[in-house]
């Protein structure tokens, strides 16, 4: 593999980097450290992003060249290398940037962390067992020798990407291995308190009634098990003047009640479609129920979906099936 890697990097000089539809922390961290750790290394990096990120992740992309891909003008040849980071299968880019990732003529690198990678790049580093796509970056550029390249703003994004996808260094993904990785980080001088007040103290009124609203009036259990699920529509959303981001974690709050080992979060779209995530502890898994019954897939114990489905449907079947989740 390290070969491979600095091969194709040490080819390049213009270099895109691009990360699945609807950016999360991870995507976010492992897209900016990548750019910081290219711009460093002496390549021109830019982030293409399929659509933006919620508003407390915007600052992170600040210092970097990044645009959104209804924005994006910049001939395609003019690429010599694109990284695809947090995501395994085009499609996740969403419908319409997926043909510019597949059809790039330079090289490629997948650098991911979700099961079953598909074959469209040139050198696919996919590691299901490592917490977060930000640590499995570091980790690459630590089996290369090429930490060095590592600044303090690279260091702050990649920090970001783990501490988001484990839920603040508490999910079972979790090893020893990323405590290793946060030392090295902090070491290069990230302050870890800046990055959560970044991204965990930035609220507004309207989300937090948000919140309080889902969890005081839509928590449902499964009469009988250890499921619980709540669901916001659109008419709701809208009531609390919804942005991009204010509904991010929710899916885990049930999962800190007693008895309470399975969660899912549904939220309507604009055309009355259905997104879901799905968490899970113990020894109930949560990936090939979504892959299954829901258009999704993802970590045993986080997942996500989709139904085509009007919301009440959606929970209908939901709790039909529930029985298939134990």
């Amino acid at each position: 593999m390290t070969d491979a890697f600095k091969k194709l990097l040490n080819a390049a000089e213009n270099v895109l980097i691009t990360t699945h539809k609807s950016p999360d922390g991870d995507a976010i961290g492992s897209a900016v450290g990548c750019a910081r750790f290219l711009i460093a290394y002496g390549k021109k990096a830019t982030v293409l992003l399929p659509d933006p990120p919620a508003p407390n992740l915007m600052p992170f992309l600040e210092g970097v060249s990044y645009a959104f891909f209804t924005d994006f003008d910049s001939p395609i040849d003019h690429f010599d290398l694109m990284f695809c980071l947090d995501y395994n299968h085009a499609y996740r880019v969403g419908e319409s940037m997926e043909s510019l990732v597949l059809e790039m003529k330079g090289s490629k690198i997948m650098i991911d962390h979700h099961p079953h990678p598909t074959e469209f790049c040139d050198l696919t580093i996919s590691r299901p067992e490592v917490c977060s796509t930000a640590q499995l970056f570091y980790e690459v550029l630590e089996e290369c020798d090429l930490t060095s390249y590592l600044t303090k703003e690279a260091s702050e994004a990649l920090y970001l990407g783990i501490m988001t996808d484990t839920g603040s260094f508490r999910f079972p993904s979790v090893t020893s291995k990323t405590h290793d990785v946060l030392q090295k980080l902090l070491l290069n001088g990230v302050k870890a308190f800046e990055i959560h007040e970044k991204v965990f103290d930035q609220n507004t009124k309207e989300r937090v009634l948000l919140r309080a609203y889902a969890i005081s009036n839509k928590f449902q259990q499964i009469e009988g098990t250890p499921i619980a699920y709540m669901s916001l529509s659109q008419e709701e959303l809208t009531r609390f003047s919804f942005q991009k981001g204010d509904t991010e974690g929710l899916v885990n709050v049930p999962l800190s009640i007693s008895g309470i080992s399975i969660s899912v979060f549904m939220v309507e779209n604009e055309e009355g479609k259905v997104k879901m995530s799905f968490r899970s502890k113990g020894t109930y898994f949560v990936n090939e129920f979504a892959q299954e019954y829901f258009n999704g897939g993802g970590h045993k114990y986080a997942a996500g979906g989709f139904s085509h489905d009007s919301l009440q449907k959606t929970m209908d079947k939901l709790i039909s099936l529930s029985s298939k989740l134990l």
